[in-house]
């Protein structure tokens, strides 16, 4: 497994989606599209507060800035062939524009900010995530 600090910027590819570790640690992922003319789709988990920020605040479509460690590892398909998975665990982002309509929001370029300050207190281990 590879391990990095990482920032991107993406649209929101997918709804993010909430669940619960089994010591009731909430962790929410998502994937962003990074490329505009291929599809390039990185992952991004969320732990802890941040999660519950995550779940509330993106949405589908979304242009947003994410910042947290890069994991690159690799996974054994059925077929037997390797395939390597590229995620970014979150410790911080900014949604810079929503998609939602033009009456839903008075400023279509505002930029919501989350963070968390010590990720560390919230890691678990992979055997915890439910997905």
């Amino acid at each position: 497994m590879s391990l990095a600090k990482a920032v991107l910027s993406g649209i929101v590819y997918r709804n993010p989606e909430k669940r619960f570790t089994t010591n009731n640690i909430p962790v929410t992922s998502f994937a962003i599209n990074i490329d505009e003319k291929e599809q390039t789709l990185i992952r991004v988990v969320a732990r802890g507060n941040i999660a519950e920020s995550a779940e509330q605040s993106i949405k589908k479509g979304d242009k947003i800035v994410v910042e947290g460690r890069l994991q690159i590892t690799a996974a054994q398909l059925d077929d037997g062939t390797e395939k390597k998975i590229t995620e970014i665990d979150l410790s911080s982002f900014e949604v810079i524009n929503s998609n939602k309509s033009e009456s839903d929001s008075t400023n279509k370029d505002e930029v919501v900010k989350f963070s968390e300050v010590e990720m560390d207190d919230v890691l678990v281990g992979e055997e915890e995530i439910p997905f």
